[in-house]
Parts: C-alpha cells; structure tokens; sequence
C-alpha cells in the first residue's frame, strides 16, 4: 500500500470513528428535548459553513469557475441537505439500533451506482467484501437481542435509507467534481448552499427553543456535532474520495455500529467478548477484501497488457 492509500485510509478512520461517536451523542440531544432534528440540523450546516470559509481565509486560493459552484451546490443537496436532513429526522423518530443497521446498505448501494455511473466493475471480491463487513456490523447491531427493546418506527426507517441512498449518490456522481479542488474549496461551498437552502425551513424552530433551559452537557454535545461531527469529519471525508475508490469509502460505514459498541465498553455498559472480537475482525477484514478488488483502470491495463 502506498503513502496515498495510506493517507485515504487513516483519513476515513477518524472521520467515521467520529461518526460512529455521533450517533449515540446525536440521540442523547434530541432526547432531551428542547432541540429539535432541524435545529440541530440548522446548527451543523450554518457552524460547518463558518468554519469552512474561516479556514479558507488560511488555505490556498483556488479558482472556482460558476459551472463548478452550482455542480457543488448539487452536491450539497445529497451530500449535505437530504443526507444530514432525513438522517436526523430519521434517528429522532426511529431507534439508534434501527438506524445503525440502515447505514451497512451504503457500501451495497454505492457498489452499484459506481459500477452504473463510473463503470467500476462488480467483481466476486468486492461483494464479498462487502457482504462479510456488513455480516460483522449486524453481529454487533443484534447482539444480545437487542431488537427486542425496539422503538422502531417506519417513517423514520425509511428517512435514514434515504438518507443513506442521498450519501452513496454523492460518493459515486460526484467523485470527479470533487477530486479537483482541496476539501475547505469544496465544503465551504456546499455547506454555505446547505445553510442558505434550510433556513426558511428551520428559522421558526430555531427562534422557539428556550435556550436558557438547554444544560450545559447538552450544549456540549451540540458543539462536538458541529466541530468534530461534521467540520472535521466532512473536511477529511474528501481525502480519501480523492485517494479511494468509492466503494472502499463506502466500507467505513461498517465502522459506525462498532465504535458504538466500544464507546458502550468504556463507559461499563457492556462487555468486549467474543462476538464483538469477531464482528471487528470481519469489518476490518471485509474493508481489506475490497481493497483488493480491481478498479477499472486496473482491468482495463491488464487488459492492454495482455493484448500486447
């Protein structure tokens, strides 16, 4: 493996260790109340906007010409609007169990838009790959009958699929647009439309929360959404589309429910036992199956090399 590959993958594990943190802290949020799924939401893209072009004001200038602005709005709105929107709506009227199993069908659907739009071949090792990494986040999703103590809702499933197919058409349809500008040129952009787009749908709820009722460790939460949650982890998310193959980037998905179970073992509210050590040797092992497989350009030099 190579520097850049390494780069890539070092990049997708934090980004999505972060997001495996998220979704537990995400929950505990709107449980409490008095922040809704769209304040939150609202609190994500204006705070990431704001970073992103503070962070612009440090980094090289790179010139954006108007076709590529609205190509990146377009971007923003599966990447950003339906992803984040449907997938907060979706957890806060679903079970965090539900959504976790929701987001192991990204690698699934970005395998196939990526073959359909980048003509990425569908080979035995990348379905493989694919299906024994999604095997070992189940086994940790269901573990212990988990499934029992369900708060399932319907509607709320269906959100977080949407908002799973929005992210998987964002990995494939966009990856072109996307490789060629850093990723503060990108995000600042993206979020900017995502901020401007969801305020007349979110200003009413943002001027009737009681701030003042909003705990501390709430406040806490909201700022490690917004910081670390979306700021740093959409700002690294890009290095490795740029480095990766979409559906190797897809593959980190698998690492969300097992970050959670480990967040669940150092707070004493489970045990590492033998189930979880298998489910995290068959994610890790499933991600290094499709790092394996051929990309296209791979088929197509062998392919000429053995023709000459």
């Amino acid at each position: 493996m190579d520097d850049k590959n390494i780069k890539g993958h070092a990049s997708l594990l934090v980004a999505y260790i972060i997001f495996g943190l998220n979704t537990p802290i995400t929950k505990a949020i709107l449980t409490h109340g008095e922040t809704s799924a769209t304040v939150l939401t609202f609190y994500r893209f204006a705070g990431s906007a704001a970073l992103f072009w503070f962070a612009s004001l440090f980094s090289k200038k790179e010139k954006t010409p108007v076709r590529d602005i609205l190509l990146l709005c377009l971007a923003s709105l599966f990447a950003i609007l339906i992803n984040q929107m449907s997938f907060i709506s979706g957890l806060s009227m679903t079970s965090p169990v539900d959504a976790s199993v929701i987001t192991t069908l990204v690698p699934i659907m970005t395998m196939i838009l990526a073959a359909f739009f980048l003509k990425e071949p569908i080979t035995w090792k990348k379905v493989i790959g694919v299906l024994v990494g999604a095997f070992g986040a189940l086994m940790l999703i269901f573990k212990d009958n988990i499934m029992l103590h369900n708060t399932a809702s319907v509607e709320g499933n269906l959100l977080c699929v949407l908002s799973c197919l929005a992210f998987a058409i964002y990995l494939t349809v966009f990856k072109k647009l996307i490789i060629r500008y850093s990723a503060i040129t990108s995000m600042k952009w993206m979020f900017l439309f995502a901020t401007v787009c969801s305020f007349p749908f979110c200003r009413h709820d943002i001027t009737d929360v009681n701030y003042q009722a909003i705990p501390v460790d709430i406040y806490l939460r909201i700022v490690f959404v917004v910081v670390f949650a979306t700021f740093i982890s959409y700002l690294l998310i890009p290095v490795g589309q740029k480095l990766l193959r979409p559906t190797i980037v897809s593959m980190y998905n698998y690492l969300q429910p097992l970050v959670s179970s480990f967040v669940a073992v150092a707070l004493g509210m489970d045990t590492f036992g033998w189930i979880k050590s298998i489910a995290a040797i068959l994610i890790f092992f499933g991600v290094y199956i499709v790092t394996q497989s051929k990309s296209r350009a791979q088929m197509e030099r062998e392919k000429i090399t053995n023709t000459n």
